[in-house]
């Protein structure tokens, strides 16, 4: 897999005015895919975001976080494998490519947010690895944001595996048994084994061990599974915006932010198989602020797109809450 539109980034960039200094560590954030995923972002973009911080005399690397759920992504090994298998590598890209949080998952922080969910949050220690960041993200859809943007990539994609979970706590899967055809999936993918068949043949969920990543949800081949929402849908939006806004904190003024409005799927890149394309390609944006990239691309995509492929998800709350906090 290619990506045909390489040369439209690069004009992008071109345009782009840098807060970084010659010398300065540049460390380049994104989603390299779960393991059969197919709707990733192929890696000749990032590839030329690099190149570009190489000819300013910037030193680039690229990283993302390990994950609650069970794949390719869960433990840093793991992780690193699959980014070699979407062919990002160091060969490829012409720099280093890390796991934030590192390979054992505590090289974290805690950022005091000031918030109403959450006093501090917990995220990669990646702020003293870096002089600046380029957060470039596949804009795309989500079954619990709605959509996924700057704002997500900051927010989940900085998380330490904590924090994640405390940002999934809310989330529950509900059984629709008529649908369900006992076929185990939802077990098999469970990384908690709070998945487990009843006396009678349907799956039970303990929710007590549960941890929200709704992958039994994502997974299930006859949509016999759906959100089950412990308070309110609108609290998980929220506590994305709290985690995102105390990341954009530490990274402000030396943060580029560039949105990929390409391949744009109903889910995002986490989910492995079919993943259905929702609206054509619109390019690249570039600004410099996470609510204001997210906002001007679902006003590009259209907003009745994301409310069309998940119309119970109050995605819109993301940027009420955050002018609410001062983000």
């Amino acid at each position: 897999m290619r990506g045909p539109y390489v040369q439209d980034l690069r004009r992008l960039l071109e345009k782009i005015k840098t807060p970084f200094l010659r010398g300065d560590r540049v460390g380049i954030k994104l989603h390299w895919g779960e393991k059969g995923n197919r709707s990733f972002l192929p890696p000749d973009y990032a590839r030329e975001i690099a190149l570009w911080l190489k000819e300013a005399g910037l030193s680039p690397f690229l990283f993302d976080t390990t994950v609650l759920y069970s794949g390719g992504r869960r433990k840093a090994e793991d992780s690193l494998q699959t980014a070699a298998e979407h062919g990002y590598t160091e060969n490829f890209l012409g720099c280093p490519v890390i796991i934030a949080d590192g390979m054992d998952g505590r090289s974290v922080v805690d950022l005091q947010t000031g918030s109403g969910h959450f006093p501090s949050v917990q995220v990669a220690a990646i702020f003293d690895q870096a002089d600046g960041y380029v957060i470039f993200s596949h804009f795309k859809g989500h079954m619990e944001s709605g959509f996924g943007g700057a704002i997500k990539n900051l927010s989940m994609g900085f998380a330490s595996r904590a924090q994640k979970q405390r940002m999934h706590a809310d989330i529950r899967p509900l059984l629709k048994a008529g649908l369900c055809t006992k076929c185990g999936v939802c077990v098999e993918v469970c990384p908690t084994e709070a998945a487990r068949f009843g006396a009678d043949g349907f799956p039970t969920y303990d929710l007590e061990i549960c941890i929200g990543c709704a992958q039994c949800i994502g997974f299930c081949p006859n949509i016999a599974l759906q959100l089950e929402w412990e308070t309110d849908a609108t609290v998980f939006q929220e506590k994305l915006i709290e985690t995102a806004a105390a990341v954009w904190r530490q990274i402000k003024g030396r943060t580029v932010l560039i949105n990929a409005l390409l391949n744009i799927t109903t889910e995002c890149d986490c989910w492995p198989g079919e993943n259905p394309v929702i609206h054509p390609d619109q390019g690249f944006l570039g600004a410099d602020h996470p609510t204001r990239i997210d906002e001007e691309s679902i006003r590009r995509v259209g907003a009745e797109t994301f409310k069309k492929a998940h119309p119970d998800i109050p995605w819109e709350r993301q940027f009420s809450y955050a002018r609410e906090i001062g983000f």
